[in-house]
């Protein structure tokens, strides 16, 4: 699994710029939010899960976030974030990994992830991920998935779609929900996607 999804992704990737892709956003104001909501300080440990090539991270190192962490299963993502970013990229920790194979080296006060946990279509693999993600964050969850009015695919793959409860069910008891909200996303290309995001606390 790990392996052809691997290389699903470095495709897409090597073959397809931002604005190519459904998932970009210019800037990501709903994670934003969210994480600021936190109330953190700027040594706060931040992870983001599926990271990829997205513009969270560029936004967050012009807020002063001194401790992020971009984990995606692809490195042709990744490397293109790092020429985006130029030297600012040196600030960052970027993490080439399956998020069910992952083996965090630290805990984690703010967990980010839009549009990765819903790849996760097994309940073997959605198990893997809780239980990582119970064992490495000490502090906030943030989780955005198509919501159950959103696409049931994603780049060719079958997605898990979710709403606020279904979601929030995943991850209690370890997590206590704080707030839930859906949100249309336009894509590149004119298409409009409905996500859930949900942010819980680890309890």
């Amino acid at each position: 699994m790990s392996d052809i999804n691997k290389n699903h992704w470095d495709t897409v990737y090597e073959t397809k710029n931002p604005n190519e892709v459904s998932w970009t956003q210019e800037k990501p104001q709903t994670s934003l939010d969210l994480i600021r909501s936190a109330g953190l300080g700027k040594d706060a440990r931040i992870i983001d899960i599926g990271g990829g090539d997205s513009n969270l991270v560029d936004f967050l190192l012009d807020e002063g976030y001194q401790n992020i962490t971009i984990l995606d299963i692809s490195a042709k993502a990744l490397e293109k974030a790092k020429i985006r970013l130029g030297s600012k990229a040196e600030k960052v920790k970027w993490i080439v990994s399956d998020i069910t194979e992952f083996k965090p080296e630290e805990n984690y006060d703010i967990w980010h992830d839009r549009a990765a946990f819903h790849f996760l279509t097994s309940p073997e693999q959605v198990s893997k991920y809780v239980d990582i993600a119970e064992k490495n964050i000490k502090g906030f969850l943030i989780v955005g998935t198509f919501s159950k009015n959103g696409p049931e695919k994603c780049s060719g793959l079958e997605i898990r779609q979710y709403d606020s409860d279904s979601l929030s069910e995943v991850f209690e008891p370890a997590f206590g929900r704080i707030k839930c909200l859906t949100e249309d996303h336009t894509t590149p290309f004119g298409t409009v996607q409905n996500f859930v995001f949900c942010s819980f606390k680890k309890n």
